[in-house]
This record gives C-alpha cells, sequence and structure tokens, in this order.
C-alpha cells in the first residue's frame, strides 16, 4: 500500500524518527447503544509488535476488526501508512491475518495453500514457487511443500498460516488468538516463533490475546484494554512493573490488593493504615495524592512478597505480618503459598517461592513471616 504521507512523531532507541504504521484516531464503535470500543487512540511505528491484550468483551477483537477494515468505526479514523483507510475494504489494505481458526484449505497441499494468495493477487506464476520455498523456510517447513494440511501437527499448521499471511508481504499482520487453541507447551514455542519471524522479517504486527505471559513475551508495546477503554499502552516492563492503575495491576499477573485508608503523603511515599497496621507504599499518582483516611488499595505482586519462618530476623522488610499457610502448592520452578494473615482480617494473601530447593518449604499450618518493601506496593486510589 502505497503511502500519501508520513508520519514521524515516533522516536526509535537510536533517536531516529521511525514513520508511523498504523494511527488510530478516537476510534469509537456502538452496538444498540454499547461501546465495544470507546474513543481509541493510539500510533504504532512500522517495524514493532504491539499486542491488545484484555479480558472477554473488553474490545480488544473489535478493535482489531476495525484496523481490518472487516467493521466500520461509528466515529473516528484508522490510518495505515498515512492513510485513511474506514472507506477501503479488507481485501485492499494489504494486510495479512493469522485467526485462531487458520482457515487452511484441507484439499490443497502446504504449498498451494501458501501460494493461493499469491494466486488470487495474481503475482506471476513464475515467481510463486520461490517465494512459496522462501516462506515455507522462514517458518522452518523447508521441504514440507507437498504435505497435507491432515498430514501436519497442530504446531506445523500455525506455521503454514504465518507462511500464507505473509508471504505477498503486506504492509501489516494482524494475529487473532490464533495460538488459543494450542497446549500450553507448544503455544509457548510458538510465541518465540512469532517473535522471531517478526523481528526477522520487520513486519509491523498487532496480536490480540487474553495471555498475559504471550503479551509479555512477544511484544514490543502493550495495549490493555477493558470496557472498551485503552486503560495503558507500554513497553512490556513498564506495563508489569508500573501499571496505571488497580484494573491492569490485577490484569496481569497474581497481585494481592491491599485496602486500607491512606496516611500522610510524603512525595511518593503513602501509608496504607488498617487494624493499626501499617502498610508502607508507594503512590502511582504522586501528583493527585488521595486526603488522609481516604479509602485506598496497595498492589502487590506475588513474587514480590517474601515469606520466612516464624521468628525469622525480618528488619531488611518495610512491612512485616504474620501468617499461617493455608495452602502450599509446588509448581516445579515455584511454589505458591496461600497464607492466611489475622492482622487483614484472616485475609488470604498468595506468595510466590522460586527457589524452592535452596528455600525452606512450609507445610499448611505452618506460622511464617511475610515481609515486602515500600517499593514493592503501589497505591491506588478507590
Amino acid at each position: 500500500m502505497q503511502s500519501a504521507t508520513v508520519e514521524t512523531g515516533q522516536v526509535d532507541r537510536d533517536g531516529q524518527g521511525v514513520p508511523t504504521a498504523v494511527a488510530v484516531r478516537n476510534v469509537s464503535m456502538v452496538y444498540d447503544g454499547i461501546h465495544a470500543v470507546r474513543d481509541a487512540s493510539f500510533e504504532l511505528p512500522q517495524g514493532r509488535f504491539l499486542t491488545i491484550l484484555g479480558p472477554s468483551g473488553s474490545g480488544k477483537t473489535t478493535l482489531l476488526r476495525l484496523i481490518a477494515g472487516f467493521q466500520r468505526p461509528t466515529s473516528g479514523e484508522v490510518v495505515i501508512n498515512g492513510e485513511a483507510v474506514s472507506a477501503v475494504p479488507p481485501h485492499r489494505r494489504s494486510i495479512g491475518m493469522v485467526f485462531q481458526k487458520l482457515a487452511l484449505f484441507p484439499h490443497m497441499s502446504t504449498a498451494e495453500n501458501v501460494a493461493f494468495p499469491l494466486k488470487m493477487r495474481r503475482h506471476d506464476a513464475r515467481t510463486i514457487p520461490g517465494k512459496v520455498e522462501r516462506y515455507l523456510d522462514l517458518v522452518r517447513l523447508g521441504g514440507y511443500g507437498p504435505r497435507r494440511v491432515h498430514e501436519l501437527s497442530g504446531g506445523q499448521q500455525q506455521r503454514v498460516a504465518i507462511a500464507r499471511a505473509l508471504v505477498f508481504e503486506p504492509d501489516l499482520l494482524l494475529l487473532d488468538e490464533p495460538l488459543a487453541a494450542l497446549d500450553r507447551k507448544l503455544r509457548e514455542e510458538m510465541q518465540l516463533e512469532f517473535r522471531r519471524i517478526q523481528r526477522e522479517l520487520g513486519v509491523t504486527t498487532i496480536n490480540v490475546t487474553h495471555d498475559q505471559r504471550e503479551a509479555l513475551v512477544v511484544s514490543d508495546e502493550i495495549i490493555v484494554m477493558d470496557g472498551g477503554v485503552i486503560q495503558q499502552k507500554a513497553q512490556p516492563a513498564e506495563t508489569y512493573r508500573q501499571p496505571s492503575n488497580a484494573f491492569v495491576a490485577n490484569f496481569i499477573g497474581v497481585t494481592n490488593f491491599l485496602r486500607g485508608t491512606a496516611g500522610a503523603a510524603t512525595g511518593p511515599d503513602l501509608d496504607i493504615e488498617r487494624n493499626g497496621l501499617r502498610i508502607a507504599g508507594t503512590l502511582v499518582d504522586a501528583r493527585n495524592p488521595p486526603k488522609r483516611g481516604a479509602t485506598v488499595s496497595g498492589a502487590v505482586r506475588a513474587e514480590q512478597i517474601r515469606v520466612l519462618p516464624a521468628g525469622a530476623l525480618s528488619a531488611a522488610f518495610d512491612t512485616v505480618v504474620t501468617g499461617v499457610v493455608a495452602d502450599a502448592i509446588f509448581e516445579g520452578e515455584r511454589v505458591v503459598y496461600e497464607v492466611r494473615v489475622a492482622a487483614l482480617d484472616d485475609m488470604l494473601l498468595r506468595v510466590f517461592d522460586h527457589d524452592p530447593v535452596a528455600h525452606n518449604q512450609f507445610s499448611p499450618g505452618a506460622s511464617v513471616i511475610l515481609g515486602w518493601n515500600r517499593k514493592d506496593v503501589l497505591v491506588f486510589n478507590d
């Protein structure tokens, strides 16, 4: 797709301007008076991998369909490579797509499936076999061209779908939960394959998923959606470590929420008071501190809490509570504890121990100490 204009509002890691591949501008989609997408806006530089993440009904798939052209927004505009495309049909948008249901043709060979979009676009028939071979090699299926789809494993079929979506060299690749039906091990392998292929080709990619790990593994940037609204757009590490609100903090990772009332704020530092216990925390938005006594929530992730035997030295922590192990779940690389804390009204805190071999392992009924530091507790206004 030829660009009418090129937007260069983004800056890459080397400080050089990167053209904008996709710009979504105040896009809304309304069904029967209900907003599936509400006033969504973002820009994606060329060559980047963006994942739109959210629970079912969050609006992520609707937003992808608006970008693809399968639906036209109620208001707002989608711009691809500088061209407003809301009136452009999907087949004219130079977009490759991979769906959860791969829609491969069972009566065709692997090579014929990959060649199909080239034939539909009337590519020179003499060049098609070479392109098909190149893209089968890219997805590590060299030599599989003569095989029928039913002769391939689930992961191999995924690779065929990727090759078919990329073989005509689209400006944009859209992925609509293509890994959701795979088992966990294969899904994790294919996540790395998506990342490798995207980086090798440099194709701008937008992925939709509800899988948090997938979003963190494959993406340059993540958009988190809820209720049709973009809650945060950031790089994976920032999304995980600096969530913009309580929804994002709760949706990504395993998070404990400690509710109480706000003490006096000192810059970004704020203590949460609950039943006489002071929980040291850090304000997410220090520019708008809550009034003293207002209800607040502190979010602390399960891996940021340390679990120690009762009576152990705990001076290294800003907040310390005692508890009783209610459950201990061995997951191989970690032990997941549920600890009941009397000082928090018998609240169950979830705690990860990522070194179960070297550390003490506690059985249900064991008395323990839990400790964490101020920086580990992100304080949100209720």
